[in-house]
């Protein structure tokens, strides 16, 4: 049995590496068959708005778009309320199969049987 995991990345395109490599491990535990929930949060609220992905690149990375769609595709993707606000980030700005939900939805995800969390 695979467990759960839900991945938080809290940075933007201030921090390539660690942006890229939390969609990246999200990315790899969908492949693996995982059930993975992906939070946007901080600057990181703005991948969920359709064009940002494909604006990043970082040398040697899979690309974020891909990453991105591998987890919408197979997984659920979430944009911080507060943080889509402060953003003035509305539901209808963000790119289709992205939602927003606060911290409630967090913790429940996160404190359920079998979740493994990782913040980046």
């Amino acid at each position: 049995m695979v467990r759960s995991l839900v991945v938080k990345v809290t940075c933007g395109t201030e921090e390539p590496e660690r942006l890229n490599q939390a969609f990246t491990v999200a990315a790899a535990a969908v492949a693996s068959g995982a059930e993975v929930s992906l939070w946007l949060t901080g600057e990181a609220a703005w991948m969920g708005v359709p064009g940002r992905a494909e604006e990043f690149s970082l040398p040697e990375a899979a690309a974020l778009a891909d990453l991105l769609s591998a987890v919408v595709g197979a997984g659920r993707v979430t944009v911080c309320t507060q943080c889509a606000a402060r953003r003035g980030i509305g539901e209808g700005d963000l790119r289709e199969g992205v939602r927003i939900a606060g911290s409630a939805a967090f913790a429940e995800e996160v404190l359920a049987d079998g979740v493994q969390a990782l913040v980046y």
